[in-house]
């Protein structure tokens, strides 16, 4: 995949990521993440089970993926789309530190979620801030924050956002997913809320769901980045989410644009 160098970005206070994060004795970590831990396994014991290594053939399938779109008839991948592949699934295998806690670098990079980490993790359910860790490395311009058109680790702000920026296309509407796209489940709009976000790596024709990459993912693992073929529930066990619909980066101005 053909890669685009990062875009310069207008640092703000919201969106500081040189900041240092805050140090915890070895007791007081080894309390908080227990307890945290303890939480957690209660909340999601019956629906993240397993671990699978997913290595450089779940990569190759969702290339392949993104290659077949635009071989289909699909228009070929702008630069900034073709990254956001490449960031997506040059992530495939990763898994929180401890394993078996929401302790994840993507939300340490926004600096959102619990400091009770025993590292410089946050610990934060974090798929959304993964999507959202993979467009700001691919350039594409938002703000990271609670306002209204905002991304967040709130899997509903890709709604929000998209509907802000005119890039949301409802399944059923009659859209191809794209790569690059951020493919969202579960949107219940009565309260504004969704259950998971995955970057969108190819689409095939006639599929019921798009091939993604799931941050935070929990089907082979206990909060994994893992590949998804034709995923039209959300990633989970039990209980999944249907596909709602699509959200689109916006297009590179042409005063960004790089050959």
């Amino acid at each position: 995949m053909p890669a685009t160098p990062d875009l310069p970005w207008p640092s703000t206070p919201r969106e500081s990521t040189d900041a240092a994060l805050p140090a915890r004795t070895t007791s007081r970590r080894s309390d908080r993440a227990a307890a945290a831990a303890r939480r957690r396994r209660a909340r999601t014991a019956a629906i993240r089970r397993r671990r699978l290594f997913l290595g450089i053939g779940a990569v190759g399938v969702l290339v392949a993926s993104a290659v077949a779109f635009t071989g289909n008839g699909g228009p070929k991948l702008s630069p900034q789309r073709a990254r956001i592949v490449a960031l997506a699934t040059g992530q495939l295998g990763y898994k929180t530190d401890p394993p078996d806690t929401y302790c994840n670098r993507f939300s340490a990079y926004w600096h959102a979620g619990a400091t009770d980490c025993p590292n410089s993790e946050r610990d934060e359910q974090w798929c959304a801030d993964f999507a959202a860790w993979v467009w700001r490395q691919a350039g594409v311009r938002f703000v990271y924050g609670l306002g209204l058109d905002d991304l967040n680790a709130s899997s509903a702000s890709f709604y929000l956002w998209a509907v802000a920026h005119h890039t949301w296309h409802r399944v059923g509407s009659g859209y191809v997913p794209q790569p690059g796209d951020v493919a969202v489940y579960g949107l219940d709009l009565t309260r504004l809320q969704a259950q998971h976000v995955a970057i969108v790596a190819g689409y095939s024709p006639g599929a019921r769901g798009p091939d993604v990459v799931n941050g935070d993912g929990e089907r082979t693992g206990f909060s994994v980045v893992e590949s998804g073929t034709d995923q039209y529930k959300s990633d989970l066990t039990e209980n999944g989410g249907q596909l709602a619909g699509y959200v689109s980066p916006p297009p590179v101005p042409p005063a960004h644009r790089r050959n």
